[in-house]
């Protein structure tokens, strides 16, 4: 089962539409790894999830986990972090207990992104091992508060509580935080193997970074030196989806997001997504969620009364 991606298509997952519709749109998805184990099965083959991170937090028993080249066999206690277009496989024993979190990479970026420590540099996100076994007695203890903020995250998810949205984010957001204090010093990054996944996270770090100044899709192509036909192929393969599209979530998302979290006008909003017209903006908006931006927001404000 070890990642082998020489030129061969590996699958891309989306959760939120080969697994769990109720969630397509969402930017965190969260279950248990048993319900996740009885659809896909305990020996999952190669795939990848091109813009979402992934984290499995295991209970105990025997697991084996391979993150692009490097290979994890642990036995107890323990939690892997895949990071986005990074392909990997696993294997889980009957009877394994756990959780599995899922988060899009915009999300990541926006939580982390006034972050000072370097293991939570959001462009470079390295996978992770960490087994409750090797851990001192010092970090036992952050283990225990890793453990209540799942159970937290689990609780949250499952009840419908005001502003759950926002507390979905700050507890994913924590449990980050938490991980790379317990994540080992000696932890390199993996390098990605294929060409095709490298410029693919180069076009999503990119894109990250210059959504609101609504770059051409012919600018991305130039700056990462290829053409928007290899652009195009190299988003349909790693994430069946073209490039174009891609760029229009993004602004959605960070739309969408501005809607809920600030006061800030619409028109505001759309000027500093780069929509010099208000009118576009709306358009624009519409035309992807089928609502204005000021109903999304009232809808949002009747939701949270």
């Amino acid at each position: 089962m070890p990642v082998n991606h020489n030129n061969e298509w590996i699958p891309n997952i989306v959760i939120g539409q080969d697994y769990d519709r109720h969630f397509e749109s969402a930017s965190i998805h969260f279950d248990v790894l048993g319900r996740m184990a009885d659809f896909f099965g305990r020996d999952m083959p190669v795939h990848l999830h091109a813009q979402f991170l992934q984290i499995h937090f295991i209970h105990g028993g025997n697991s084996h986990f391979y993150i692009d080249e490097a290979v994890y066999h642990c036995s107890g206690a323990c939690i892997f972090l895949t990071p986005p277009a990074i392909p990997h496989s696993f294997m889980t024993e009957q009877g394994v207990t756990g959780y599995v979190l899922t988060v899009h990479q915009s999300l990541i970026w926006y939580l982390l992104n006034d972050s000072q420590n370097n293991a939570l540099d959001s462009e470079h996100i390295r996978p992770l091992c960490i087994e409750k076994r090797r851990l001192t007695a010092e970090q036992l203890k952050l283990w225990q508060r890793l453990e209540q903020s799942f159970e937290a995250l689990q609780d949250e998810w499952q009840g419908e509580h005001k502003d759950k949205t926002f507390a979905l984010e700050s507890i994913v957001r924590l449990l980050l935080l938490q991980m790379t204090r317990l994540a080992p010093d000696s932890t390199e990054t993996q390098a990605v193997a294929s060409e095709e996944l490298r410029q693919f996270r180069r076009f999503s770090e990119l894109l990250e970074k210059e959504f609101r100044n609504r770059w051409p899709l012919t600018k991305y192509c130039s700056t990462i030196g290829v053409s928007e036909s290899r652009l195009n192929h190299i988003c349909q393969r790693v994430a069946n989806c073209p490039p174009k599209k891609l760029i229009h979530e993004r602004i959605l998302q960070e739309s969408k997001r501005m809607l809920l979290y600030s006061n800030i006008s619409i028109n505001d909003i759309g000027f500093e997504l780069g929509f010099t017209d208000p009118s576009y903006f709306s358009r624009f908006f519409r035309k992807q969620t089928g609502v204005t931006p000021k109903d999304f927001r009232g809808q949002s404000d009747q939701r949270n009364r």
